[in-house]
């Protein structure tokens, strides 16, 4: 996808970031990124003068250069990080705590968010990666959405969705996501579960996976021990592992979830499919959360993400480690190469 700037010269589409929970790491680590020249080819969803304490909390003696419209990132001077502010952000979102639950540190992130996907609807944008935002901070602002992904689902239209968690050493694809796990249990239906070996499928293969080889992990111990342990893998999943085999789709299991993942990262398998969302996290998590990105699979666009939260804890300081967003970023660009050219 390219499109032509003021002169009739030809200029790639850009990334778009979304700036995050303003109150949290987001900002400076694209700061950061931005200081150690990674991110030329993008532009930053949000508010200009948290971007620009971000530089400072970073110790760059870098400008903001604010832009009216994403196609204006071509004519930004090199030393200027590219920021796009949508209307409705709080007007006073620079004064929210560093380090502390805001609503209206959530109201911006949610704006953030839609308006940045707007702009990739549009093609104003080649895909997404967004900076972490805070749940309470969402609910304090009054957002109904438990999350990222179920926020990018309903701007997307509806269609269905899952989280993908991958690395250089293991992909995971989980069933359920951020809900009790009374209720994931509950979720864990055959419908769910076929649902996700086929968005999984499809996902693999547009990443170049010319047969994906799924590998589906059980809900209970042992993968239920043949109904000692409980009938899930009875009643659910290897019936929707059935439906998918039949489909065409090369998947196995389920097979016990505490040896699974193990396999798949020797290489046995491409991908791992759990059910629900620390079965599937923890595993990638611990090879290291720098490395680790997240995927939305089934949007009708590219969306990353790090593999960590707001770090409230640290957020201020200019320590945060900025690896997994680049990793984000070098997962979109990969993900978009022809959109970009």
């Amino acid at each position: 996808m390219t499109s032509e700037n003021s002169l009739g010269e030809p200029r790639a589409v850009p990334l778009a970031i979304s700036m995050g929970d303003a109150c949290g790491i987001g900002p400076e680590i694209i700061a950061r990124l931005w200081q150690q020249g990674a991110v030329q080819d993008a532009v930053v969803v949000g508010d200009a003068a948290v971007m620009r304490r971000a530089l400072r909390v970073v110790g760059g003696g870098l400008a903001v250069a604010t832009l009216t419209d994403l196609s204006e990132r071509p004519r930004v001077p090199p030393h200027c990080l590219p920021v796009w502010a949508p209307e409705g952000l709080p007007a006073d979102l620079v004064e929210a705590p560093v380090g502390q639950i805001d609503a209206r540190a959530g109201a911006a992130a949610a704006r953030c968010i839609e308006a940045a996907v707007a702009q990739v609807q549009a093609g104003a944008a080649r895909a997404l990666v967004t900076a972490p935002i805070h749940k309470e901070a969402l609910h304090a602002a009054g957002s109904p959405y438990p999350g990222h992904t179920e926020m990018l689902q309903a701007l997307a239209g509806g269609a269905p969705v899952r989280m993908m968690l991958a690395n250089e050493e293991l992909r995971t694809v989980l069933v359920t996501i951020h809900c009790s796990l009374r209720q994931a249990i509950e979720r864990v239906t055959r419908e769910a579960v076929r649902e996700t070996l086929v968005i999984t499928h499809a996902a693999l293969r547009r990443m170049g996976f010319a047969t994906p080889r799924i590998a589906v992990a059980g809900l209970n111990p042992h993968a239920g021990e043949g109904g000692l342990f409980g009938d899930e893998e009875i009643v659910h999943i290897a019936p929707a592992i059935a439906d998918a085999r039949a489909a065409g789709i090369e998947a196995s299991g389920p097979f016990a979830p505490d040896t699974i993942f193990m396999r798949a990262r020797r290489g046995e398998f491409d991908v791992v499919v759990a059910m629900v969302h620390d079965h599937g996290l923890i595993p990638v998590k611990y090879l290291g959360v720098e490395q680790g990105v997240n995927v939305t699979l089934g949007l009708p666009f590219v969306r990353t993400s790090p593999d960590h939260g707001t770090a409230f804890d640290i957020a201020g300081r200019g320590v945060a480690d900025p690896a997994s967003l680049a990793a984000a970023l070098a997962m979109a660009r990969r993900l978009t190469a022809d959109a970009a050219r």
